[in-house]
């Protein structure tokens, strides 16, 4: 047995139900405003119809957004961060971004803050946020992005730092920390920094405000907070009723004065209607503009803050603490900084066992800050798409005709779920979530876990079988990978339980695999009914996540008519029958009966794999022998365009995804299952066309291992050869998504018009899919995780004794076991700091985040990163699956350790 440090034990209690640990943590989002559930336009622009401008002011329908929040699992009662340094038009209550329209390339947050730490139970938590003493640039940001989109996407975007706001070191650092001394007791510790020459001045709001649950139906009961009555020298106070919730108390020290309104919208500013009497916005009107009227005089309402007006000396720094508790004596704050260290201790102890074996320091701190940041983008994703369409009964009826996820109105979401990020990306993604709770499983495995049965449960999946896509198009199709996710965190988990009893004939989660499996058949017959154009067993998909990758937006009708054969297609669903197969066949040692099963897509995969490399013509299936790669296939309607089929020859992620489609069964594992054994066996003597795609290696002692995958070893050696070429994928920072040979655009005419596409590195220059993301050349974390997993099951099979060259080029041959380690290597190079310039390759060529004290070790996660120097490009807060790195970083286990313990 391994003993636990407090914060497993908080883990444990969780999980069996003894405390709720987790009922509070950082659940609200960062933006609600500009989302899908906010939308009530006719025509979807959610961006148009509730901008930044309004979010002060308008009261929200289905969530909450704050500046460092905090709050119960349902954001009934949440606590948040106000801000003003006295220069800025506005409070700072929530931050700031550009939309689509507004922005160079995208949607994009323009403030710098950083997830430094959290515990899995929330028990702490530590964010900082970079405050300017200068006005906020809100209208340089708008201006200057504007006028380079005018230009084109040929520019990189301009950020905060660009501005010029940091060079002369005149912010604030705003550490707001969150500590549980016990579940329903929540230690709240923001601490300002002056990094300016000169004393400045700032005013801090800690926050407190209830969700608006009462606005949309009749006779709904209201929540209430009031001062209360302080005695001489003792904080202020204030109670807090909630009719779900209970009582709390919320005490200030030494606040200057407390500010009271509602969690109403301003009718009178936004619509020019009479409204609240103390709207939302009361507290930026009454510091800011003075309107003295603006807060309730009777000091009651459902929105309250503490306001503090500090002079922070130059250097110096000011510190602000509140405690949320239930009602009973008075707590204070003797032992609030001992508590607050307490659970920093805590943490400490937690990641210090979980980095045993780590050595180099600032490897532990990236690690450490990638988990905070997977933990901080945890949110409360509220949405009945139903109750959506219909509207509430106090409220005007939405405009009719809207039809966005019209086919989804089963779907009611009411849970807390790990987002991509909460600004860019503020709802669940099916195929991300599958990545991040790869990492997320190595601080809490039960959270990972339900976070893979959440999107097969009823109210989440399509009763036709497929997994809700995310929130701006729920039919959208992403890769399927929610079977390798599954696969992978109940690996992950089982080694622990193993770890923990001591016990290495731990089965694992048995209960937790076959939950999901079940409802995965359902979405396996979904993508085989609906995605397989010519009934062939090679597959279109669509969209599938890669954006600008090819010629055409791929979730659009083609321009030429037909379909697409996909090579990315087809090789998911190979990896898709090969997960399920593997999860089959751990089921089948606990019940004979998914042998049946197991046989089933080991079957389905043997026929993927026949069509993918010998259907059509010319019968090498989506395989060029020639180049050595993988293309996608056009189809003509009718025979046009000089022959029914026609290969689309652009070298991308697309061509290497095939690789993923890989596993090995051991000797022991058939000998356990042996109807699924003989039926393996018959396929391989009596189907001599399927078995040539089966390899097999004679292990002395061990009997056959069998590999299956949908590359035998001469392929896998050209795709390694093109993927490890720096012509071509191979970059210093890992794969790239598309081919450097492509810096001379790929052409193909048709019918008078001409597509082309070409190697861009970072920003993309085209609008293909809606303008705001790119794929063409970025090393994008996933398929690289993918690619590095796959090359260790390959090894596993092949050996010491099978080697290829690594780079292309360099005349050195080495393993693919190597060839992994070596790509794993060059992902994390992108964070670390290089040992001899100091310098991280993930903050460019920004001499201030790379080379000040308070920047330098402050380290963003972003949502995919240059493929020729690292830099970090898209969504840059902790985009979920770039968490990752968190897994990659940590120690790799022995052979022997993966087969004694799982």
């Amino acid at each position: 047995m391994v003993e636990l440090d407090p914060e497993r034990r908080r883990l444990e209690d969780d999980r069996d139900g003894r405390v709720r640990w987790k009922e509070w943590g950082p659940y609200p989002s960062e933006r609600q405003w500009g989302t899908v559930r906010e939308d009530y336009s006719a025509g979807g622009a959610a961006w148009d119809y509730f901008p930044h401008d309004h979010a002060r002011s308008r009261a929200y329908r289905w969530g909450e957004d704050g500046l460092a929040a905090f709050s119960d699992s349902l954001c009934r009662l949440n606590l948040g961060v106000a801000l003003w340094n006295g220069q800025d038009p506005i409070l700072k209550e929530r931050l700031f971004g550009l939309t689509g329209n507004e922005g160079n390339h995208a949607e994009d947050v323009k403030e710098l803050y950083y997830y430094v730490d959290a515990t899995p139970t929330h028990s702490y938590l530590k964010m900082v946020y970079k405050y300017p003493q200068h006005a906020f640039p809100y209208g340089d940001l708008l201006a200057e992005n504007g006028r380079r989109r005018s230009r084109g996407k040929t520019e990189p975007e301009y950020e905060l730092i660009d501005t010029g706001v940091f060079d002369d070191d005149r912010y604030f650092d705003v550490e707001v920390e969150y500590a549980k001394v016990d579940p329903e007791t929540f230690l709240w510790r923001i601490t300002v920094h002056n990094r300016g020459p000169e004393d400045a001045e700032i005013h801090v709001l800690p926050q407190v405000w209830f969700r608006n649950t009462w606005s949309w139906d009749h006779g709904a009961p209201k929540p209430h907070l009031e001062a209360m009555r302080r005695d001489e020298g003792a904080p202020s106070s204030v109670l807090l009723q909630h009719p779900e919730l209970g009582d709390f108390v919320l005490e200030l020290e030494d606040a200057t004065e407390l500010l009271f309104c509602e969690n109403e919208t301003n009718a009178e500013r936004l619509f020019g209607m009479e409204g609240a009497a103390h709207p939302k916005d009361a507290f930026h009107r009454y510091v800011v503009n003075g309107e003295t009227a603006a807060t309730n005089p009777a000091e009651e309402g459902t929105k309250t803050a503490g306001w503090y007006r500090r002079t922070v000396p130059a250097g110096g720094s000011t510190t602000v603490r509140a405690c949320l508790r239930r009602p009973g004596g008075t707590r204070g704050f003797e032992r609030f900084d001992a508590d607050v260290a307490e659970r920093i201790a805590d943490a400490d102890a937690f990641y210090g066992k979980l980095q045993q074996g780590m050595e180099r320091e600032d490897a532990r701190l990236v690690q450490r800050q990638a988990l905070a940041g997977m933990i901080w983008s945890k949110q409360l994703f509220l949405f009945d798409v139903r109750r959506w369409f219909d509207g509430d009964p106090t409220q005007p009826a939405p405009p009719p005709g809207r039809s966005r996820n019209h086919e989804w109105e089963h779907l009611n979401n009411a849970e807390i779920i790990s987002m991509p990020d909460k600004w860019e990306y503020p709802w669940y993604a099916a195929w991300d979530l599958a990545f991040h709770c790869v990492p997320l499983a190595l601080v809490d495995a039960e959270f990972a876990k339900d976070q893979m049965k959440l999107l097969c449960r009823e109210w989440y999946m399509h009763p036709n079988g497929q997994l809700p896509a995310y929130e701006w198009a729920f039919s959208d199709v992403n890769p399927p990978v929610h079977a390798w996710g599954t696969w992978r965190v109940f690996q992950i988990d089982r080694v622990q339980r193993r770890l923990r009893t001591g016990n290495k004939d731990e089965p694992g989660d048995i209960a937790f695999l076959e939950s999901v499996f079940h409802k995965l058949l359902l979405n396996f017959t979904w993508w085989v009914n609906r995605k397989d154009e010519g009934g062939n067993n090679v597959f279109q998909g669509g969209f599938l996540g890669l954006d600008n990758i090819g010629l055409f937006d791929r979730s659009k009708p083609l321009p030429t008519g037909g379909y697409l054969n996909q090579a990315d297609g087809t090789a998911w669903m190979a990896m898709y029958s090969l997960n399920l197969m593997r999860m089959a066949l751990e089921l089948a040692c606990h019940n004979p009966v998914y042998q049946d099963i197991a046989t089933k897509f080991f079957e389905h995969f043997l026929s993927i794999a026949e069509a993918i490399t010998r259907f059509g013509k010319d019968g090498d299936g989506l395989w060029d022998e020639n180049d050595g790669f993988f293309y996608d296939e056009l189809f003509f309607p009718d025979g046009q365009g000089g022959g029914c089929e026609v290969p689309l020859k652009v070298r991308s992620m697309v061509g290497l995804i095939p690789m993923f489609a890989v596993e090995v069964i051991e000797p022991e594992l058939l000998d356990k299952l042996p109807a699924f054994k003989e039926r393996l066996e018959w396929v391989l003597e009596n189907r001599p066309e399927l078995a040539a795609l089966v390899s097999h290696w004679e292990v002395p002692g061990q009997g056959q291992r069998r590999l299956l995958s949908l590359l035998r070893g001469h392929r896998l050696k050209c795709l390694i050869r093109k993927m490890m070429d720096p012509a071509e994928f191979l970059s210093a920072y890992g794969i790239r998504a598309m081919s450097k040979v492509h810096e001379d655009p790929y052409v193909f005419d048709f019918d008078g018009q001409r597509f082309e596409v070409d190697y861009q590195p970072a920003e993309s220059n085209t609008y293909l899919f809606g303008g705001n993301s790119n794929w063409r050349g970025p090393i994008w974390f996933p398929v690289n995780y993918l690619i590095i997993e796959s090359l260790q099951k390959f090894h596993h099979y092949y050996g010491v004794d099978f080697r290829v060259e690594s780079p292309t080029g360099s005349g050195q041959y080495v393993t693919i076991d190597d060839v992994a380690t070596d790509i794993g290597e060059r992902l994390t190079r992108i964070f670390l700091r290089d040992p001899e310039t100091g310098r991280r390759a993930v903050n460019g060529d920004v001499a201030k985040l790379q080379d000040d004290p308070h920047f330098r070790d402050l380290v963003l996660f972003f949502e995919y990163f240059h493929g020729d120097n690292g830099r970090g490009v898209g969504a840059s807060h902790q985009t979920g699956w770039t968490g990752l790195v968190a897994k990659l970083l940590q120690r790799r286990r022995s052979v022997e350790e993966w087969r004694t313990q799982g």
